[in-house]
């Protein structure tokens, strides 16, 4: 057996083979398909405009831009804190001109982007281009902070390096004993898991499958570690999850400090970051002028004089001194300190340390990421579930050899005393539940009663399978032989951009169609009642959202139909699902379909009612949708066989 210093040496020769990977496939990427399908994938934004250049609450050179090409279908993935390039399209070249700085994403709304530029940056050209465009650039940062937390845990002493030998060994983690408190409005499971992470003096793990409340559970433990503890540290893989943990935790009443802008952009969210919060406090207005002066002077054309040093010095000392006093007040008031997990690393919180850390969604991070905080901890709570999505990784080479398994799997394997399964959920109608359950959570779950039965229509199934062969005999039996053949086929979607099935993607919009007339129209809007269509293809993603905006019958549903990939859903939950699996040829090929937990996330979306479209014959070959079929034609021996 290799030693924890071992094995986190070959994280890092993992994590350098994808970031390698991809790096290279980056540049080949932005080189090769071109602008226009840059912005097509949401990573570049076209036609820009700079709106102003200023100086936001933190000192930072800032530029507001907006743009003119904005389609409201198209997602983008821009957030907070990711690299961005600006260039232009000249009209006598194919090539893209860079312009020589980069700048980082501050926050996004809609059309408006902030960004963080250097001091020096010359912004003349930008402002004046009838062409500019904004695309997002490779994150160095992120690998960086990655690294450096895996070399400082390989090298650690004191509590950082008993953690490490803790999770990489079968050594039982240590509990304090106590009689378990009771929590009437929590069930039997969660109230185990409070309990649980109370309890635990190194770490503790709520393993909480689709629709179990996790969320609620990981509230109910930071509220009662506040109890004991002044400060706690709660981080997440993306801004998203750190978002919601917020809000619910703000709703709750507890004082969160967000480090770093929020993806929804609105007053309720931005009211506890802490930019906003800075800007809020009583000194701001004394620290921003003293700022506006320091700049004033640097322009100065007797900046070189001694009573211009000693003016700047008076002014920088005075600048920092309200600045760190500021700092003070918000970090000393603020009960949870709450960031991404690259974002811990941030200097604000440099000397900071916490007994307690919680990692939500811990689950899709990359092990590297989740020890960028936990050099900051006494212990860690970790909450997710590792039967749904998993980390990331680009690279086959650094994923087949175990990079994409998470800190939280590893210490699932390793301290299974350490953890608690959430087992009664209150998302999923109990067919729709049963298949998941069964495969994924060894039928540990129970439906609620408030949601066992609940559906939409009266003697409606709740979950089927409409295969795509079928379809096809019946759309195409008056055409000719040659159609036949070739309809509900997969096809490249253009050089690098996935799998796409138009047939099955028309297929599916007439299905879903049909659901909402049979529900009655203005039943569906007066009930809200809410649609996903979901593709584990952005391609087929892209072309769906396209035939449901350009269909005049979905105008007054489109409100309350959201199209998105698998991984775009994680964490929601809709009363109908839709997924289109979009894979159908003769070898029985069916690409990252394989990745079971996609599935997992893309099943337990549906609340009511769940319509799988896709090619029966392509897709159970593999025994995982062999088995699903099978079970939704009520196989019993079939569903005895799984375990």
């Amino acid at each position: 057996m290799i030693s924890p210093i071992q094995a986190l040496q070959e994280q890092r020769r993992l994590l350098q083979i994808e970031y390698e990977e991809e790096k290279k496939a980056f540049s080949d990427v932005t080189a090769r398909i071109g602008i226009t399908r840059l912005a097509d994938r949401g990573n570049a934004w076209l036609d820009i405009a700079v709106v102003r250049s200023f100086y936001n609450s933190l000192n930072q050179r800032v530029i507001e831009i907006t743009r003119s090409d904005s389609d409201s279908e198209n997602d983008h993935n821009f957030e907070y804190g990711r690299p961005v390039a600006f260039f232009t399209i000249s009209d006598e070249k194919s090539d893209m001109p860079s312009f020589p700085f980069t700048g980082t994403v501050s926050y996004v709304d809609g059309d408006r982007m902030v960004v963080a530029i250097p001091e020096s940056a010359d912004l003349s050209r930008l402002s004046t281009s009838k062409s500019a465009g904004v695309m997002l650039s490779f994150d160095e940062t992120s690998y960086r902070t990655m690294f450096e937390a895996l070399e400082r845990t390989i090298n650690a002493k004191g509590r950082l390096a008993e953690l490490r030998d803790l999770f990489y060994s079968k050594r039982h983690a240590s509990e304090l004993t106590f009689s378990p408190l009771g929590f009437p409005y929590l069930n039997r499971t969660q109230e185990i898991a409070v309990n649980k992470v109370l309890q635990a003096k190194d770490v503790a793990i709520v393993h909480g499958p689709p629709g179990t409340g996790k969320t609620t559970t990981l509230v109910e433990a930071i509220a009662e570690t506040l109890r004991r503890e002044s400060q706690v540290l709660v981080c997440a893989q993306s801004n998203m999850a750190v978002d919601w943990i917020c809000e619910k935790l703000v709703e709750r009443g507890v004082h969160v400090l967000r480090l770093g802008n929020p993806s929804r952009v609105n007053d309720k969210m931005l009211s506890f970051t802490y930019e906003r919060r800075f800007e809020s406090h009583p000194d701001y207005p004394d620290l921003w002028g003293i700022r506006k002066t320091i700049r004033e002077l640097r322009s100065n054309k007797r900046k070189g004089s001694d009573q211009w040093h000693q003016k700047m010095d008076r002014l920088r000392s005075r600048a920092t001194e309200l600045e760190i006093r500021i700092n003070q007040d918000l970090f000393n008031s603020a009960h949870v300190i709450a960031s991404t997990l690259v974002g811990s690393s941030s200097r604000l919180l440099d000397g900071m340390k916490f007994s307690t850390l919680f990692i939500d969604e811990a689950a899709q991070a990359l092990e590297a990421a989740s020890w960028i905080p936990i050099r900051r901890a006494g212990r860690v709570v970790f909450a997710g579930d590792h039967c749904q999505l998993p980390p990331t990784v680009k690279s086959y080479e650094a994923m087949k050899a175990g990079l994409g398994k998470s800190l939280m799997e590893r210490i699932v394997e390793n301290h299974p005393e350490a953890v608690t399964l959430l087992t009664m959920q209150y998302r999923m109608n109990h067919e729709i539940m049963k298949f998941p359950n069964r495969w994924f959570y060894g039928n540990a779950m129970e439906a609620a009663p408030e949601v066992r039965h609940r559906g939409i229509l009266d003697y409606d199934t709740p979950i089927e399978w409409i295969d795509t062969v079928e379809v096809d005999i019946a759309k195409d039996v008056d055409s000719n032989s040659q159609e036949v053949e070739n309809s509900f086929r997969e096809t490249l979607a253009g050089e690098s951009r996935g799998r796409i099935n138009r047939d099955e993607a028309e297929f599916t919009v007439r299905t879903l169609r049909a659901y909402i007339e049979k529900i009655g129209k203005q039943r569906f809007l007066d009930e809200r009642i809410d649609v996903g269509l979901i593709s584990p293809y952005r391609a087929q993603v892209q072309y769906l959202r396209a035939l449901i905006k350009r269909t005049p019958f979905f105008r007054q549903f489109r409100h309350l139909i959201s199209v998105n990939t698998v991984d775009g859903f994680q964490g929601q939950e809709r009363d109908v699902i839709v997924i289109s699996l979009v894979r159908s040829n003769d070898e029985g090929n069916i690409g990252f379909l394989r990745d079971l937990r996609r599935m997992n996330v893309a099943m337990t979306r549906a609340r009511m009612k769940l319509i799988i479209i896709g090619d029966v014959g392509t897709l159970t070959r593999h025994t995982f949708y062999r088995y699903l079929y099978e079970s939704l034609n009520h196989s019993t021996s079939t569903l005895d066989e799984i375990t």
